[in-house]
């Protein structure tokens, strides 16, 4: 059986990358073989959330003491919040052959690669900065400060597109979507997954007779 993929995707706030994710494994993900990971944060429940499903929702204290306990495959401090991913939850799924995503920023995508350098990374752009704000704004889950902190940081956020495999340009959603898949196809077809995954045939092929 072959090890799983491990994907880094990464985005400004409101590029679209979780939808992309969801509708990714809504369609392509039924029979187990993508998953993403749920992080643990600090942040407030926002409406429709559901904890466990969308994140683990801690306490500070609870998030800093497993920092301390290095439960964390990467962690981060984002407007004011703490994300993580746990690393034993990542490596079970690795290796089952699940092909596993993490929503995460370019500081975790950092932290992960030196861990793991052959994670895959991709990261999302919106067509515009007036499309991003417009986004933003129609989610209606955060007040005019925040949009405009979010819209600050997304410059910042967006200059590291360079650090990545792989660039998406979400204009138009089903486009990206199936761009997206590709990748994962691509990845599943390397030489190393292909070892692990037909390795019998391989031995049969090559067998001197």
């Amino acid at each position: 059986m072959r090890r799983g993929n491990l994907f880094i995707l990464s985005a400004p706030s409101g590029a679209g990358k979780s939808s992309l994710i969801k509708a990714l494994l809504e369609k392509h993900g039924q029979d187990g073989s993508l998953a993403v990971s749920v992080s643990h944060t600090t942040r407030a429940m926002r409406p429709g959330e559901e904890n466990a499903v969308h994140y683990h929702f801690v306490e500070v204290p609870a998030f800093k003491a497993l920092i301390e306990e290095n439960a964390f495959f990467e962690w981060a401090e984002v407007f004011g919040n703490y994300y993580g991913t746990s690393r034993l939850a990542v490596e079970q799924q690795l290796a089952k052959g699940v092909d596993v995503f993490l929503d995460i920023d370019w500081q975790g995508a950092r932290q992960v690669r030196e861990m793991m350098p052959e994670a895959i990374g991709i990261f999302i752009l919106p067509p515009s900065r007036e499309e991003l704000e417009r986004r933003l704004v129609g989610r209606g889950q955060d007040s005019l400060d925040t949009i405009a902190k979010r819209m600050a940081e997304a410059v910042s956020e967006m200059s590291h597109y360079d650090e990545y495999d792989y660039l998406l340009i979400n204009d138009d959603f089903d486009d990206s979507l199936q761009k997206l898949y590709a990748v994962v196809v691509s990845a599943r077809q390397k030489l190393a997954s292909q070892r692990q995954a037909h390795g019998a045939l391989l031995d049969a092929l090559l067998a001197v007779k």
